[in-house]
Parts: C-alpha cells; structure tokens; sequence
C-alpha cells in the first residue's frame, strides 16, 4: 500500500499525498471510484528512476469527504494546478487515468500546466461518457446514499470488477472498497457519481491539441466504460502517435496488465529526454 502522512489545505478541503522514491518528479493522477492505491503495483517500479507524487483528489480515498462538497471534475484541475506549486514542479512526467485524464488535460488547458511528458489511458476526455449506472444514480442519489449498508458493499464489489478485464484479487476489492465503506464513505461515493458532469469535458474538449511535449495514449481493448474509439480519437487530438491498444485489459489496466503499463511508461519516459 502506498502512504499518503501529508495533508495540503485548498479551499476548505483536507487533501492527503505522499512521495516515494528519488530523481527529477513523476506524477500520478488516479481516476474514480479509485484512489492512489490504484498505483500501488505501478509507482514503486520507479522509485530509482524519479521522485513520484501521488495524491486522493478531492473527496477521494484518504483525503476529506463531506456533506456539500465539490468534487467534481470542475475543481480537480484547480487542485492539481495548486499542488504543482506546491511541490514546487514545472512540467513534472505525468501519469493519469480515467477522471486524472480529464484532470491532467483540463489543467494544461484551461490552467496553463505543462508536463515533460503524459501518459494518458483509459481517460475520461470525449462526450459522451457515463454509464447507464451513472446516470440512474445521478437522479436518485439519496435513495443511493441511504440504501443498507449489506446493498451498497453487494453494488459497489459488483461496479468495481466491471472496471477490470480479469477477476479482480480480493485484494484489489478491499482496496478499492475501503474508502466507500460507513455512513460517511458510502455518502461520498454516491456524491461523487452524483457530480459526474459531461460539461467539464465539454468545455475543454474543442481546445484539445497536440500537447508540448511526448504523449502516449494506451487503452484497455476489452474497456467495458470507455470504448477504445474514444482513446483513438483522443491521441489524434494531443499526441503524435497513434494509440496503444493493450490486450486483455479492461478499464483498470492497471490491475489487468501493469506490467504492459510499467513498459509503456518507460518509453515515455525515454522520450521526454529524463528517463
């Protein structure tokens, strides 16, 4: 498990993160329903490469959950940019997926962040997006958030498995569950999904071009959320190369196929001219 012992203060929300390793900074943004612990079985590949930051976004995993919170896309970016400046980074390699892709992408465009490199999979970037699922428990978030607890542990082991190819590790599951278990966690998941807002991808997606610096696109082929087409569109967008189909891998693939990522990210790495 990677620890987060640090706590930064941005508008009103405790945010948790943490750092291992050493070298010049790589950072890794997770998606939802997942938090840091979704790179658990990646980062600690490169810790005698760079010095890897990693963070729960607001709402997300260790960091604070509460009753009226933002945590929508529309206020992840604002975070990630105050983080960078924070940490004191200027275009630090980047790691993102799912909701971190939508992140990184909304921070360079709409903040003015720049990275050495991005790799970027399995992001949440074009319209449409949202699962059948989402958009039932964006209109009943309340009878959601209020169900038993014996439902809400049934319906939240049976969402995250669909993330993966493969059947995920009992492991896997108790990880990424912990956070959205009790009265408190089980609130914050529902609000969350409550949130999901195709706008702030919307509202970026028409600045969408090739970024300043070396990006790699890789999708789950089997990725039962966001169809592959959508990371073939995305890399047409922002990156001089195609897209990097990865076999046997669904949304998660970093539980399906890391060492494909480990290898993927190494590459990157070599062309941003610091790996």
């Amino acid at each position: 498990m990677l620890e987060l012992p640090e706590t930064f203060h941005f508008r009103g929300n405790r945010v948790r993160w943490g750092r291992i390793g050493g070298g010049p900074p790589l950072v890794a943004i997770h998606g939802t329903p997942f938090s840091a612990q979704v790179w658990r079985r990646i980062v600690p590949q490169f810790a005698d490469l760079r010095t890897i930051y990693y963070f729960d976004m607001i709402g997300y995993g260790l960091s604070e959950m509460r009753e009226g919170q933002d945590v929508s896309l529309g206020v992840q970016n604002d975070l990630l940019a105050a983080l960078f400046a924070e940490w004191g980074l200027e275009r630090p390699d980047v790691l993102a997926h799912d909701f971190g892709g939508a992140t990184a992408l909304r921070a360079h465009y709409l903040n003015g962040v720049r990275y050495g490199s991005l790799t970027i999979f399995d992001a949440v970037a074009l319209a449409p997006w949202g699962s059948p699922f989402v958009r039932h428990v964006r209109q009943h978030e309340a009878a959601f958030a209020g169900m038993p607890e014996y439902m809400h542990q049934a319906l939240l082991r049976a969402y995250l498995q669909t993330a993966a190819h493969r059947p995920l590790s009992d492991e896997a599951l108790a990880v990424y569950s912990a956070p959205w278990l009790g009265p408190v966690g089980q609130a914050a998941f529902y609000r969350q999904i409550a949130q999901m807002d195709q706008r702030f991808t919307d509202e970026v997606e028409t600045l969408y071009a090739r970024l300043d610096c070396p990006v790699n696109v890789l999708w789950g082929r089997q990725d039962g959320w966001i169809p592959p087409d959508k990371g073939k569109a995305l890399a047409a967008m922002i990156s001089d190369r195609p897209m990097v189909m990865v076999d046997d891998a669904g949304h998660l693939v970093q539980e399906d196929r890391p060492e494909v990522l480990v290898a993927e990210i190494l590459k990157t790495l070599d062309r941003s001219g610091a790996g």
